[in-house]
């Protein structure tokens, strides 16, 4: 068996020294020397947040580092430093300043932007320290702030684009936009009157497979067949259209709309037990036609749209956050930008997986 002694007569261990401190966007980060001390434990910060809101940070004797978080302004917040023993004695406090860099909240609220989109409101942000944040929209249901939540987006990329739509009509409404970290603190709000552009779902019923000479697409068994794409079934594990593996990218499929429409936006949800999985979309096209090449050619078809499926979270395939999950569930939005052409056939041209 194991057996720890801890001397609890030792005394508390030698203070840090040469303490350093780097401002950082509502934090900071504190270096220093290390002492020489077999009592040495770790050493630990305490400090407020904000009123009446304590936080620590400890920093084994391995490393000099301490990161302090949480700060919600740029004021000066007094840190108290200790060296903590391994039987729990502390030494005497050393308390240093820190004055924290503008929070991301704030920072990023600065770069945000509220416009019109279908449906709802499109918002557009920048975050330069790659922050984790939740960006908020609400809607004034009433004109009287009357304020319901739209949607929230949690994010921790550099940049970006996210859509806040509800079944909104063609009529103005009041929306409010605002930023908050996961320790409570929030920026301003951001409120615009803004008019929502009417659309209206496109009838799937007469939707089937196109096949051209050289649509490159091969399924992988029948119980994956293509037209799992349109059968209004989603979230289901193996309700999914799968093609085979090692297909050469990119690789192209064509449907016959059976009508005319304008696109709009599109959603695309990926194999719930499987998310963001190698095998699954991250870069696509869509093309469109109303007379498609008898060859299978490209002349007569014209780029709609490109686009990239994002994870909001930023880390690296196959990782995710019960955030991403969340997102993948409620289908990945894709909005077509510009002026797009009536057509009745389309191709949807994958570009990149995620492998």
């Amino acid at each position: 068996e194991k057996n720890t002694f801890i001397d609890t007569n030792a005394p508390a261990p030698e203070k840090i020294s040469d303490i350093k401190v780097e401002a950082t966007p509502g934090g900071a980060i504190i270096t220093y020397n290390v002492p020489v001390d077999p009592n040495l434990s770790y050493v630990k910060a305490v400090y407020e947040i904000q009123q009446g809101v304590s936080r620590e940070a400890k920093s084994s004797y391995y490393t000099d580092t301490l990161n302090l978080v949480g700060f919600g302004d740029t004021l000066s917040h007094v840190v108290q430093l200790y060296s903590v023993g391994k039987n729990g004695k502390e030494s005497e406090v050393i308390p240093i300043t820190v004055k924290p860099l503008t929070p991301s909240v704030f920072s990023v609220f600065e770069t945000l932007t509220l416009d019109p989109t279908f449906s709802g409101v499109r918002v557009s942000f920048q975050n330069s320290a790659k922050a984790s944040l939740s960006i908020v929209v609400l809607v004034d249901t009433t004109g009287q702030n009357t304020w319901k939540p739209v949607t929230t987006y949690y994010t921790s990329e550099l940049n970006g684009t996210f859509y806040g739509r509800g079944t909104f009509d063609e009529t103005e409404k009041r929306f409010a936009i605002f930023v908050r970290d996961r320790w409570n603190n929030k920026s301003d709000s951001l409120i615009k009157a803004l008019t929502p552009f009417a659309e209206q779902l496109i009838p799937k019923l007469p939707f089937k497979i196109y096949k051209l000479p050289n649509d490159s697409w091969q399924g992988a068994t029948a119980a994956y067949n293509v037209e799992k794409l349109w059968d209004n079934i989603v979230n289901v594990s193996e309700n999914v259209f799968a093609t085979v593996d090692n297909v050469k990218m990119p690789q192209w499929f064509t449907v016959d709309l059976g009508q005319t429409v304008v696109f709009s936006r599109m959603k695309i949800y990926q194999r719930v037990n499987y998310p963001y999985n190698g095998v699954w979309v991250k870069s696509f096209e869509i093309w469109g036609s109303n007379a498609p090449d008898a060859d299978g050619g490209w002349i007569n078809w014209q780029k709609l749209g490109t686009f990239s499926s994002i994870k909001p979270s930023g880390l690296p395939d196959p990782q995710y956050t019960a955030n991403d999950i969340a997102f993948v569930t409620a289908g990945e939005d894709f909005t077509f930008d510009g002026t797009i052409p009536p057509v009745r056939y389309m191709r949807f041209v994958m570009t990149s997986s995620r492998a």
